[in-house]
């Protein structure tokens, strides 16, 4: 190795690899080596930058914990997750969009029609559907996680004001496929730029805003699981997504919602203020 130079050290990385590695870890740890390397030859990375690189990486690991992941921001202000994302959507059906650095597991279970309104002021909206399979049939025992901003546009975790997993469900589908419940509508909100993925941001001189959406984990047996966001069509950041999320066939209408047209098992239907909104919005999912 004594005779190492910028033009011989990356194929003298790869070599080093021995017999046993896994093909596709071969496969993208050295497509990663080279592409590194070639950005560090290319721009002439100086140690300064280089440090700030490693600092940068350092902060995103302090200031992660289990409600927030600076490295999943890195990744979604990058494009990189948006990038995986349609790299990875089978065509004819619903697109993935980024998963996000607020989701949190153990969503407490909501019944098909059930109320996430709870006391939280805002535009009130029912939300529902169906998760259908390729060919338009319905499908029995999809579990749906849903989570959204408050109308402060703050999640629970993030803000010490709200409940701990409000305006976060979990809900099983029935034979029919449907879901359905109530909630106010998500606003829009800055991704967190206190951080190193917003140096980024403010460094190019881009804003932090994200239009408003609800969040969606859809899965269930023999499918693929689907992590993707909706968006309303009305949403002045619609075109202008900090993480690049928005994709066509993810964008909602509000409609005006009619009380005596809810079906009857829509829990909140006689408390609903006037002016509430209806979403129609079915998810197709591909087989696994």
């Amino acid at each position: 190795m004594r005779n190492v130079t910028p033009d011989s050290l990356t194929d003298l990385l790869l070599s080093l690899s021995g017999p046993d590695t896994d093909p596709r870890v071969q496969e993208v740890l050295s497509a990663l080596v080279r592409h590194l390397h070639d950005f560090a030859k290319e721009v002439g990375l100086t140690h300064a930058e280089w440090r700030k690189g490693l600092e940068m990486l350092t902060r995103a690991g302090e200031i992660s914990d289990s409600e927030r992941n600076e490295f999943v921001l890195f990744s979604d202000v990058l494009g990189l997750s948006s990038l995986v994302d349609m790299i990875n959507s089978p065509k004819g059906c619903t697109n993935s969009s980024v998963l996000g650095p607020f989701h949190i597991l153990g969503a407490p279970n909501l019944p098909v029609g059930g109320d996430m309104i709870g006391d939280n002021v805002g535009p009130q909206v029912v939300v529902q559907g169906h998760v259908r399979d390729q060919s338009g049939a319905p499908i029995k025992g999809a579990v749906i996680e849903l989570w959204q901003t408050a109308d402060n546009g703050l999640y629970s975790g993030q803000d010490p004001s709200q409940a701990d997993y409000n305006l976060r469900i979990s809900m099983t589908t029935g034979a029919d496929g449907r879901y359905a419940l109530s909630t106010i509508r998500p606003a829009p909100y800055p991704v967190p730029s206190d951080g190193p993925a917003g140096d980024i941001l403010k460094a190019t001189g881009r804003h932090a805003w994200r239009p408003s959406h609800l969040h969606f984990i859809v899965q269930a047996p023999g499918f693929r699981t689907l992590v993707t966001e909706v968006f309303p069509s009305d949403d002045p950041y619609l075109d202008q997504d900090a993480v690049f999320g928005v994709r066509s066939d993810l964008v909602m209408e509000y409609k005006p919602g009619d009380r005596a047209a809810l079906p009857a098992d829509i829990a909140a239907r006689e408390r609903l203020a006037d002016g509430f909104s209806v979403v129609d919005f079915d998810f197709v999912l591909p087989p696994a």
